[in-house]
């Protein structure tokens, strides 16, 4: 028998069967949420979730993506334009298995590179992107931009940066002498 890797027979499933599972230990924060929001309103569900398929209850179970669902909960426009359907696709795993298949999916999302972030800020600002326009469209705020920005060493990305002056120095004032008496 060979394998065939689910992603190959998604479904649309109603999201009234849908259900999330009781164990998932992922939780998202408000921002990254708001940038899940963006992304599927932007360019719609690009991944299906995983689920397993409970027959004698005609419900699916959520494995992996209770965050890409709770998006179509919690934003009228996405489930309109959904028609209220959520791209499915099955497993069919004992319980301990799809609890297993949920934290693998959760670990190796990963996280981002500082370095490769900051690159990519750089690169958006020579293109002519403001740190307004990355902040949209990259769920960033003003000061994990400046962050990358700072990273990168690149001078040219603070020109249009507005500093303060916390002190100005006075070229008539005499700099006292120090002695380490």
């Amino acid at each position: 028998m060979t394998f065939e890797s689910p992603v190959y027979h998604v479904i649309a499933v109603p999201i009234e069967k849908i259900v999330p599972n009781t164990y998932n230990p992922n939780s998202v924060a408000p921002p990254e949420l708001r940038l899940l929001y963006d992304s599927i309103k932007e360019d719609g569900y690009t991944m299906p979730i995983v689920c397993y398929y409970v027959k004698t209850k005609d419900i699916y179970v959520i494995v992996d993506g209770f965050h890409r669902y709770r998006i179509m909960l919690d934003y009228p426009d996405i489930f309109e334009r959904e028609h209220g359907m959520l791209p499915v696709s099955v497993i069919d795993k004992p319980f301990d298995c799809r609890m297993a298949s949920t934290i693998r999916h959760n670990r190796a999302r990963g996280s981002h590179n500082v370095d490769l972030m900051s690159n990519i800020i750089s690169e958006l600002h020579e293109l002519g992107r403001s740190d307004a326009w990355i902040s949209k469209h990259l769920g960033m705020d003003r000061d994990e931009i400046l962050r990358l920005k700072q990273i990168t060493g690149m001078t040219a990305l603070f020109k249009d940066v507005k500093f303060g002056q916390a002190w100005k120095a006075d070229d008539d004032e005499e700099e006292p002498e120090y002695t380490d008496e």
